[in-house]
């Protein structure tokens, strides 16, 4: 099951949120203090919880169809914070970037609000063209190396 798949039974605001909470796991850290800094009359941010570090269980299947097995542990960073208006907003990444999971978490709150939602949504289509480039980039060096073989048959013997 890809991305969109799992998309397609949200309500279209939960799955706008979960797209952008994505995009704000993947930002830069410069990425999100100058769209931070570009806020002119910014809210007042009260901190819910942490932002923290710890780790997670992360969890496989052989084939895709076999049962789940415990893979390993991941370390995620997390931020919830809450806006002076009263939207919560949380981030989550992997790493231990405490600094770039508060700023995720406020920018996933700024999102729910009407005055704020440009200026996230430039993030968002800011950090999607980020990705989109590094992904073709990767693309056109993998393809630089690929190596055609094939097979000759000289008979029957």
């Amino acid at each position: 099951m890809n991305a969109t798949q799992k998309l397609e039974g949200l309500p279209e605001e939960a799955a706008k949120r979960r797209e952008g909470m994505r995009l704000l796991a993947r930002a830069c850290l410069a990425e999100l203090k100058t769209a931070w800094q570009a806020i002119a009359d910014k809210p007042e941010i009260f901190a819910v919880r942490g932002p923290e570090t710890g780790l997670v269980m992360v969890r496989g299947r052989i084939g895709g169809g076999g049962d789940a097995f415990n893979l390993g542990e991941a370390t995620v960073s997390r931020a919830t914070v809450r806006l002076s208006s009263g939207e919560i907003g949380h981030g989550q990444l992997l790493g231990t970037d405490k600094e770039r999971a508060r700023y995720a978490a406020i920018f996933d709150a700024l999102l729910q609000t009407g005055k704020y939602r440009p200026a996230v949504e430039a993030l968002h289509r800011l950090i999607a063209a980020r990705i989109d480039a590094e992904d073709r980039r990767k693309a056109e060096e993998t393809a630089a190396t690929r190596v055609d073989f094939f097979t000759m048959v000289r008979g029957d013997d």
